[in-house]
């Protein structure tokens, strides 16, 4: 759980609606999922004590959504390994005023999540973000700005109603969209459902690749 150390810095605001960041610091151990590594080709080295993944930056977009939450989760436990840093980006729309609700609950949402990260892998450092302004270009920005190595992307079920008249809904054309723009290594994650383990994996390579784990 976050601590007295832990800080909370301002970032630029636009028209008066403040953006924040919050992190958590730590220490310990972790890994990759050994078939997401093979899947990807991710570049390693060589340790004394075996085979090591290079530290990185993971980007979650996350918000109150049960997918997101999932993705999250998922990113923390088969892409984290110690001394990286996971940031969990809220974006809030545009269209919201700036109101101290609107605020207030998206810091702590950004807040809990962020807890409940440190708490599960405190190996890890987390980051929580919020900022408003456009979904895609928010992203691109960030994904820029902060260097990130790995984007990960919840992904729900498609709405049999759409797939029948061929459409997407609008957070698989944003997940597509992201995969095929970005240069960083973007994942689009879904929990399997309906008892069903594991999980389907969305790449710019490979599509509702199954894992078990």
């Amino acid at each position: 759980m976050p601590s007295s150390d832990s800080f909370l810095r301002q970032l630029s605001s636009k028209q008066g609606w403040k953006s924040t960041s919050k992190r958590w610091g730590g220490g310990g151990g972790g890994g990759w999922g050994a078939s997401l590594k093979q899947m990807e080709g991710l570049n390693m080295y060589g340790g004394e004590n075996g085979i090591f993944v290079m530290k990185k930056r993971v980007m979650v977009v996350v918000d109150q959504s049960s997918h997101s939450k999932h993705a999250m989760m998922w990113a923390l436990t088969h892409v984290t390994n110690k001394g990286d840093i996971l940031t969990l980006l809220h974006i809030v729309p545009s269209s919201c005023k700036g109101s101290e609700n609107s605020s207030s609950s998206s810091c702590y949402l950004a807040t809990t999540l962020g807890s409940l990260c440190k708490a599960c892998k405190p190996e890890v450092e987390v980051e929580a973000l919020v900022i408003q302004g456009p979904k895609m270009a928010t992203v691109m920005s960030q994904v820029k700005k902060l260097e990130v190595s790995v984007l990960v992307l919840g992904q729900k079920k498609p709405s049999p109603f759409l797939n029948c008249l061929c459409l997407k809904s609008s957070t698989e054309e944003f997940v597509e969209q992201c995969i095929n723009s970005l240069e960083c290594l973007t994942i689009g994650v879904r929990k399997q459902s309906n008892g069903v383990s594991g999980y389907l994996i969305s790449t710019r390579w490979h599509k509702n690749f199954w894992l078990l784990a």
